[in-house]
């Protein structure tokens, strides 16, 4: 999977999506693929800290009995358990110190999949004057979608990086694509 690595300037944010071990293969609730996304996103980390951008990666962290999880009536098995090793990002992501990390789904009554739902995320990218988020990550159909569509429903010019994405269901990117179309956001498919 091999895309065209995108020009970065300081008005940017790289936002790295649920890089976690439980997203990623052998994990609790794994996406197909997720591991072979690591060197590619790894590529767009160092291009966009060459350049100046803002590097953020987002993760869930719930607590032990989130309101998700199926033994409580929600569509999920347990999965990214607030300090766990399945709640880690993946071991091979190169986040560094000044990676900006944005936890999401940290309540016990309430579920977030977008990296902007409850996080303050829209306001501290606006105060740093960023104007375009680039997405990648897991998954393309769930949080991945979520938070390209609150980007652009926050005012962001939004460039999801399907490459570097992954689906839980291959079968829902046609509408996915759709979705981001409607809402303005442009879609960097293989290249």
């Amino acid at each position: 999977m091999r895309h065209a690595q995108v020009d970065y300037g300081p008005a940017d944010a790289l936002l790295v999506v649920d890089m976690q071990n439980d997203f990623c293969e052998g994990g609790a609730l794994a996406v197909a693929g997720g591991n072979a996304l690591v060197a590619g996103i790894n590529a767009e980390i160092a291009g966009a800290r060459a350049a100046g951008a803002l590097v953020v990666a987002s993760r869930d962290w719930h607590p032990l009995d989130h309101v998700s999880f199926a033994h409580r009536g929600g569509p999920w098995p347990v999965h990214c358990v607030q300090d766990t090793p399945g709640a880690a990002f993946h071991p091979d992501l190169d986040l560094d110190d000044a990676t900006l990390r944005v936890s999401k789904a940290c309540a016990f009554d309430a579920d977030a999949y977008s990296a902007f739902d409850g996080t303050g995320l829209a306001g501290y990218l606006r105060e740093r004057g960023i104007e375009r988020v680039i997405v990648c990550g897991l998954a393309l159909d769930v949080c991945v979608r979520a938070t390209v569509l609150d980007a652009r429903r926050e005012g962001f010019t939004t460039l999801l990086l399907e490459s570097l994405s992954a689906a839980v269901d291959p079968e829902a990117v046609e509408d996915c694509r759709a979705a981001f179309a409607e809402a303005g956001a442009t879609v960097q498919t293989r290249s």
